[in-house]
């Protein structure tokens, strides 16, 4: 790949996606295209670059930004994560939402489905103490085609050995041939829609908790700000964002510090603190 198409190319994803790669990340932009080239039915390489440089066709920007941008996932990741949602955010919520009965979790970027089905399945593990409660899981990500496969519920052998602890896969899993489908009673409980992390999340409403983990590490710091403060503003005060282990708000956002304690939850910084930090900084 000459320079001029990694320029070119580099660009379209961080204009459609905020997704940004160095010049050492050019083979994974050949191995990755490679594919999207064959499928539209170019020679090589250079003839996908050229039909890009014209721009005129969405659906072929489309394929080459999800392609791009489709990582893998696997359930329970990290597993930290999801002993403290169950431990501290779940709990939190139960108590402070007792009136109304009723709280909205977000999984953004979610990939293949793994993460807000290992939501849905803590939630469903939680029995009696949820009983009548209005709970919403949304999952979002940028690729139709990867949303198609959450969607669907089905994992193969490999997918279901990587975090899934062995008692879930009994319950809420039946195997078909060689794929493990999801129970139904699960994959009722998100609703999956394409949505852009650089566009404003208000169309989706307000969100008690938010899963974000290892997605702002692709992004430059102003793309990074831009997202985070979008969060900010359709959270309420005692929400809860989760980033990756490796991810920080120093130096990104001034509405959220990290939870005392704890490893990778944010909370939002009280409106009159965050202001008194920003006049200080």
């Amino acid at each position: 790949m000459n320079v001029s198409d990694f320029d070119m190319i580099t660009r379209i994803l961080r204009e459609r996606s905020g997704l940004v790669l160095s010049k050492d990340k050019a083979y994974l932009i050949e191995s990755r295209l490679n594919p999207v080239a064959r499928k539209w039915q170019f020679k090589n390489f250079d003839d996908l670059a050229s039909a890009l440089r014209l721009g005129n066709d969405e659906k072929l920007l489309r394929d080459v930004t999800e392609a791009m941008t489709t990582n893998e996932s696997f359930f329970f990741r990290d597993s930290k994560p999801f002993d403290q949602f169950k431990a501290i955010v779940l709990p939190h919520l139960i108590n402070a939402r007792a009136s109304k009965r009723s709280f909205r979790i977000w999984s953004a970027a979610c990939s293949s489905g793994q993460e807000p089905y290992s939501l849905a399945m803590i939630l469903k593990e939680a029995g009696a103490s949820l009983s009548g409660w209005r709970i919403e899981i949304v999952a979002t990500d940028l690729s139709t085609e990867i949303l198609q496969k959450a969607q669907e519920g089905a994992y193969s052998q490999f997918e279901v050995q990587r975090g899934l602890p062995i008692e879930y896969l009994v319950k809420y899993f039946k195997q078909e041939g060689e794929r493990w489908m999801i129970d139904p009673s699960i994959r009722q409980m998100v609703t999956y829609k394409t949505f852009n992390l650089l566009e404003d999340p208000m169309a989706l409403g307000t969100f008690d908790v938010v899963f974000l983990r290892n997605v702002l590490i692709y992004f430059d710091q102003p793309t990074k700000s831009q997202v985070l403060a979008g969060i900010a503003r359709n959270m309420p005060a005692d929400g809860f964002l989760y980033l990756g282990g490796a991810e920080t708000v120093l130096g990104i956002s001034d509405s959220f510090q990290l939870i005392p304690g704890q490893r990778g939850i944010y909370g939002l910084i009280p409106s009159g603190a965050a202001a008194a930090k920003s006049a200080v900084g």
